[in-house]
């Protein structure tokens, strides 16, 4: 009994540097995927953030939801579209994009992290002028409908939230000039408002151990490394994009990117509280460097 509890101490004071150095510091956490649909998973993400507050964090969620926009979709007999991996989005679609994403998901998780002590607020990028998004085209010019990405990120909503002890979570929907709803892509928008808020770090919640080469796992990364290895045959599927926006949110002076298993029970306490992590990390410079 007594050993359980000496343990228990030697993982407080491990933790106890990080706390430290991390207090009032910002951090974005992007959130999807399969995590979304493991009931166990999504109630220890909730403790994992409300602790992130508790301890004088100022964590801010952004997440996205493709398989629910498909599952809706099937269900009114309306077929899925992609090209270049991006949902093509007409009204019908945008439609049921915002209900899902602004609506079903993101009341879910707002009542979840309140349910287990924190203050959550849920947010779109239609709230306050959070983001004003351009419509885009596929890489070969092809018409993506209501697909869009952001122009401009007005942090004045987010910096209230955070500063009064609420947490914001937000769904990937914004507004452009013309008035227009737009599905933007989870992942752009997490790095987005990362490098907006000079948040100190910036984390992928994935379904994999996080950046794979050659069937191991790169614990770090540098900014020079994660250039040249966008070209590896190694990085594709999904984690092509992340590593783009991750290297975006490096050049855009966020503190660190976190690439980690979402799966795993606490991820985000052992990625931020632990010597050793769980996942990939990348930052500006090799970690040897004074940065």
């Amino acid at each position: 009994m007594y050993r359980e509890r000496i343990q228990k101490a030697k993982v407080l004071l491990e933790a106890l540097p990080y706390i430290k150095e991390f207090f009032g510091q910002t951090i974005v956490i992007k959130y999807g995927g399969s995590l979304m649909v493991n009931e166990e998973m999504k109630t220890l993400f909730a403790e994992d953030i409300v602790l992130l507050k508790y301890v004088g964090m100022n964590p801010i969620i952004v997440h996205g939801g493709g398989n629910e926009i498909s599952k809706w979709m099937t269900k009114v007999g309306k077929e899925t579209v992609f090209i270049d991996g991006l949902r093509f989005t007409d009204d019908e679609t945008m439609e049921i994009t915002e209900m899902v994403l602004s609506g079903k998901i993101n009341s879910e998780v707002v009542s979840l992290i309140n349910q287990y002590g924190g203050r959550a607020v849920g947010l779109s990028g239609k709230d306050a002028k959070l983001f004003t998004a351009k419509k885009i085209k596929s890489k070969d010019d092809k018409d993506l409908g209501l697909v869009g990405e952001i122009e401009s990120i007005d942090v004045d909503i987010l910096d209230t939230l955070c500063s009064r002890g609420y947490i914001p979570v937000i769904s990937s929907v914004g507004l452009s000039k013309k008035g227009e709803s737009l599905n933007l892509n989870a992942d752009h928008v997490a790095s987005g408002v990362a490098q907006a808020m000079k948040a100190l770090k910036l984390i992928f919640l994935t379904d994999v151990q996080g950046i794979m080469k050659k069937g191991k796992l790169i614990n770090h990364l540098d900014l020079k490394e994660a250039k040249k290895l966008l070209e590896h045959p190694d990085i594709k599927g999904g984690m092509l994009p992340k590593l783009e926006c991750s290297i975006e949110a490096i050049k855009g002076n966020v503190g660190n990117v976190h690439i980690i298993n979402g799966n795993i029970e606490h991820a985000v306490l052992l990625e931020v509280f632990t010597d050793v992590g769980i996942g990939t990390m990348l930052s500006k410079k090799p970690l040897d460097e004074d940065i």
